[in-house]
């Protein structure tokens, strides 16, 4: 069964706590061990079981083109090529017999590494060194044993109950020889190879496609015959000596890679868990990300609904980094969705000051409306924070709503240095944005009478005379008003 992520349908599962009974995917788990297979459940603290791939592999009945085209990667091209060939040019003696034997093992020890290495999540062929080099070799002497316990079997079931039971003894290990290599190649165990029980249950797990995968191997198995006949029919000894090795050696890999895959499709059924070890995307999930634990729980809790706890996150952690741009704007976005107008006055002098760093007129003006509704004589406190704000309202076309962070700004903050750049913004304003021409003189006039220390006063002639003219407030340096 394949299962999304509880909080991100679409996205695969990659965890499941058996304890809360829910799925989570790579981004609800930025920080689980991917490499040793553990992580606690965000909800419970308890072990979770890891999934692996199994939520994300693709059906092998939908990558038949894939495993033809398998054996002709170099790795297997060069094993296939060097216990196809050499035996030709060995001499037809003792030496050439140990010669031809050793390659034989090793072209069988790389065909069950195949089995082994798919189903661990490569779907790369293994390297040229797997089939000559380390141990492994003794799979040969493994599957003997266990053909002739298969044997030994079917004999028994005749000498006990005759014909028809041998048949059925018969049939059963025809049906389950494929299981049987599977669990040979995965375990390196005779007695779990040829136990009926355990290979009923891996064929029980898997279900209908193993009897799917089974037909497809006695195509194979036909097609390989065929083409193997077609080649001794047709070609001189020397041609199709090496031919016939090499369709053989081909379709034993297609089918080995076939089962290997299927061991990896049905991974969760059967008890284990592998990720694609090729794939890049997959490789980079492997890397833990604790600084994005956070952002999985609030993602989380928003999910669940739980807005009381994602907004106590985001005020505890705001006391430890009070200016922390991401935070601030998390707590804006929740605040205003929530209407927690109490909330937004108590926290309103970061929101505003995050709002015009991103240049955001509209937040600011819809946030004045609220705390001016709660409160109808609001003003900011902080001189360049009203400058910087009515700066950005003032550019985005929120004309009233900037003149009313300005009001009465020499009286409330006579000996601050932004009393210049404040009335500059209300002039351009009134002048700009609503018309009002002997207001924006006033302004400009103030700022020439009180600011001579200020390097907007060399300007201001310009502006007084370009507002008696009923001009825009232009200049070449009209840049200089807004503190964005």
């Amino acid at each position: 069964m394949k299962h999304d992520c509880h909080y991100h349908p679409g996205d695969p599962a990659k965890w499941h706590c058996g304890e809360c009974q829910v799925h989570y995917c790579n981004r609800c788990m930025p920080d689980a061990d991917t490499r040793q297979r553990r992580a606690l459940c965000p909800h419970c603290s308890k072990a979770m079981r890891y999934l692996g791939a199994a939520t994300v592999v693709v059906p092998f009945w939908h990558r038949i083109g894939a495993f033809f085209r398998y054996p002709f990667h170099t790795d297997p091209l060069m094993v296939i090529a060097i216990c196809t060939l050499v035996p030709i040019v060995v001499p037809a003696n003792f030496i050439g017999l140990i010669i031809w034997l050793v390659l034989a093992l090793a072209l069988f020890k790389y065909t069950y590494a195949v089995i082994k290495h798919t189903a661990e999540g490569h779907l790369k062929p293994p390297p040229v060194s797997v089939a000559f080099t380390g141990s492994g070799f003794d799979i040969v002497i493994l599957q003997l044993l266990v053909f002739v316990l298969m044997g030994a079997l079917v004999a028994a079931a005749a000498m006990i109950g005759g014909p028809i039971l041998m048949l059925l003894a018969l049939a059963f290990v025809i049906l389950a020889l494929p299981a049987s290599i599977m669990v040979l190649a995965m375990e390196r165990s005779v007695g779990a190879a040829v136990n009926p029980m355990n290979l009923a249950v891996l064929i029980s797990r898997i279900g209908t496609p193993y009897f799917l995968l089974y037909g497809y191997l006695i195509l194979l198995t036909l097609a390989s015959g065929a083409a193997q006949d077609f080649a001794v029919n047709h070609f001189p000894l020397w041609v199709a000596q090496p031919l016939a090795g090499f369709l053989n050696s081909t379709f034993t890999l297609i089918l080995f890679h076939m089962l290997g895959y299927l061991l990896f499709q049905y991974q969760e059924e059967l008890g284990f868990a592998s990720d694609l070890q090729d794939d890049d995307t997959e490789t980079d999930n492997l890397h833990r990300d604790r600084s994005t634990r956070f952002d999985a729980d609030l993602d989380m809790n928003l999910k669940d609904g739980n807005y009381d706890r994602v907004q106590s996150m985001l005020i505890e952690t705001l006391k430890r980094d009070r200016d922390d741009p991401k935070r601030i704007g998390q707590l804006y976005q929740l605040l205003t969705a929530r209407q927690a107008t109490a909330e937004l006055y108590r926290y309103h002098p970061r929101l505003m000051a995050w709002l015009a760093q991103r240049h955001d007129g509209d937040g600011l003006s819809q946030l004045m409306q609220t705390l001016q509704a709660s409160e109808p004589g609001f003003q900011v406190d902080d001189p360049e924070l009203a400058v910087q704000c009515a700066g950005t309202l003032y550019h985005r076309g929120h004309h009233k709503p900037a003149l009313r962070l300005l009001q009465d700004f020499h009286k409330r903050f006579p000996d601050s240095d932004q009393l210049a750049p404040a009335y500059l913004i209300a002039a351009q304003a009134l002048a700009n944005g609503l018309q009002q021409w002997e207001k924006a003189s006033a302004f400009l006039a103030f700022i020439k009478k009180r600011c001579t220390g200020h390097p907007i006063h060399g300007q201001i002639d310009i502006w007084l005379e370009q507002a008696r003219n009923q001009q825009p407030l232009k200049g070449p340096k009209a840049n200089f008003q807004v503190s964005e």
